[in-house]
């Protein structure tokens, strides 16, 4: 079944048979990377899951409200690499594209994104590649939320393998507001002349959304 997918949409998608020869012979081997980028997912997931639990024993709340993973698709992957003008191949994707797999961490409170992320990599079998702060830096969109791109070891049949994994950590704030701006900022048939005015009020609720996690924490270090 993926294979048929993958020769649909080469096919459907790209002119060059040397990068739809060239990914047919790569099929297994990136269905296994895939596999193992699944593993690196789970194992991310696992570690904010235990930390969930401590912090429900220790401080008697637990500052997750959810947590989502995804494996990115195998067609935004080669998108992605031919945007870079990188080579369709397996050390592209593995050396190139850290966010195969996502791990979205969704708190209460913003103060509880820092203190998760310092407690993952705080760990000694977490290695951090990248951290970018769009919380404290938003973007001019008006987007916040904290990255990290993490390497962890998977432990295979064959030995140790090292892995990256992108987090995202946010409020739900931060997370309501970057959910309704992908599907308002997406559709393709927005008129051109409302396209700035839509972008300016997209960032001013951005703004009432950071307005009202800084009252939330305010009003939670008045009663605790």
């Amino acid at each position: 079944m993926l294979l048929d997918y993958f020769r649909n949409f080469l096919f459907r998608e790209f002119i060059d048979r040397n990068v739809v020869s060239l990914v047919r012979k790569n099929m297994e081997p990136f269905r296994v990377l895939l596999s193992y980028y699944r593993c690196a997912m789970m194992a991310v997931e696992t570690k904010f899951n235990v930390l969930n639990e401590q912090f429900s024993l220790q401080y008697d709340r637990n500052p997750i409200e959810s947590i989502k993973t995804r494996l990115k698709s195998v067609e935004s992957i080669i998108k992605k690499i031919q945007a870079r003008n990188l080579p369709v191949s397996l050390e592209s994707v593995v050396n190139h594209i850290h966010d195969v797999a996502g791990v979205r961490i969704v708190c209460s409170f913003t103060d509880d994104i820092y203190r998760l992320a310092d407690c993952l990599l705080q760990q000694d079998d977490v290695k951090l590649i990248r951290r970018k702060d769009y919380i404290q830096n938003p973007k001019p969109g008006g987007y916040r939320s904290l990255h990290l791109i993490v390497e962890v070891p998977i432990f295979l049949e064959q030995g140790r393998r090292e892995m990256r994994v992108e987090v995202q950590l946010r409020t739900i704030a931060m997370d309501f507001w970057a959910s309704v701006d992908h599907k308002i900022r997406y559709k393709k048939d927005i008129a051109e002349s409302e396209q700035a005015a839509i972008a300016q009020e997209l960032a001013e609720c951005a703004a009432l959304c950071a307005d009202m996690d800084r009252r939330m924490e305010n009003l939670r270090s008045r009663v605790f």
